[in-house]
């Protein structure tokens, strides 16, 4: 069986002890397991946006946001397809397994779907990676090779005694080397690095890591190209294992806050005003009752209250102005 090169150093250990550490504090905090359909949407938003970022998509968060939501959004044609199949794709997640190569195919048919001819199948021909001045930094495995590689890929997956962490890690430098699709590697590539994650721990099926990656940007496609140096993907996983532990701590920050806010707000009716006011500032009290089912006098003594807690603030005139949330 082929064994993926990769040396386990100090820095690897530290890393997982923490995550795990901060891991297990954010499940405590969650109590459930699970975050609020809100943040888990929020969250998801957020990962397909980064993810698409990175890969040149010139979209806002917000046009992003848009798009998922159904609204009419002015942008070209093919970034707007992008959000599309990336939001399918994601939702089909928990309905794979992390582990079958069939499946990975089948996410891929849906991320790139009417975007390259052969969505869902190993390229056929030669790519290659290149810098803005049209230098080649990596020059993928020939086409009749993949098969072969991918398969060997997964083998070693599922088998080996790593912890999951760096498994996930190993799998996401090794499928960005093998470069199996003629497109969408790199959104791909992120993508089964969560599917594995999530397989281990659920809540990592939800944190975007991704944002984080497109913070170091140029970081990560050094990683690549460090560990493609030196012939193994040891200073990969430390970059990766790096962005997971960042994409932690800011969460149980978060989770913290929102822990914080639900003691403080008791009724549920409440807390649900809070959310959709943190979703959208310039929403109307006549969408708020719609989206609550309580009257329009009822939507306005959950804000009064809202606001003597101090947990919103009134930003501009009632007519053209929004709520901001403090928390």
């Amino acid at each position: 069986m082929y064994i993926p090169p990769f040396t386990i150093t100090e820095e690897i250990l530290n890393l997982v002890a923490e995550i795990c550490s901060h891991l297990a504090r954010i499940e405590m905090l969650l109590g459930s397991g699970q975050p609020e359909p809100l943040l888990r949407k929020k969250n998801r938003i957020l990962t397909i946006h980064s993810s698409l970022a990175i890969e040149q998509n010139t979209l806002s968060l917000q046009q992003v946001t848009d798009v998922i939501n159904g609204k009419h959004v002015l942008g070209h044609p093919r970034e707007i397809q992008e959000v599309k199949n990336a939001m399918d794709a994601y939702d089909l997640m928990t309905q794979l397994d992390a582990f079958k190569e069939k499946d990975l195919l089948r996410a891929h048919g849906l991320m790139m779907k009417d975007l390259v001819k052969n969505a869902g199948h190993y390229r056929q021909e030669g790519v290659g990676v290149f810098d803005g001045n049209g230098n080649c930094l990596h020059m993928a495995p020939p086409p009749l090779r993949v098969p072969e590689l991918m398969g060997d890929l997964f083998e070693w997956v599922k088998k080996s005694k790593a912890h999951p962490l760096v498994n996930s890690c190993v799998f996401h430098y090794e499928f960005e080397f093998i470069h199996p699709f003629i497109d969408g590697n790199g959104r791909m590539g992120r993508y089964w690095q969560t599917m594995l994650l999530s397989r281990w721990n659920p809540v990592l099926g939800w944190l975007p890591v991704e944002n984080i990656v497109r913070e170091n940007q140029e970081g990560y496609y050094q990683a690549i190209a460090k560990s493609d140096a030196a012939g193994e993907s040891t200073v990969f996983i430390e970059f990766m294992l790096k962005c997971l532990y960042e994409t932690v701590i800011r969460n149980e920050k978060q989770d913290e806050v929102t822990n914080k806010v639900t003691n403080k707000v008791t009724n549920k009716t409440a807390l649900q005003v809070l959310r959709l006011l943190q979703e959208n500032g310039h929403i109307t009290r006549k969408e708020l009752s719609e989206r609550t089912g309580l009257s329009d006098s009822g939507i306005k003594k959950i804000l009064n209250s809202l606001r003597i807690e101090g947990l919103i603030e009134r930003i501009g005139a009632n007519k053209n102005g929004y709520w901001k949330v403090k928390a």
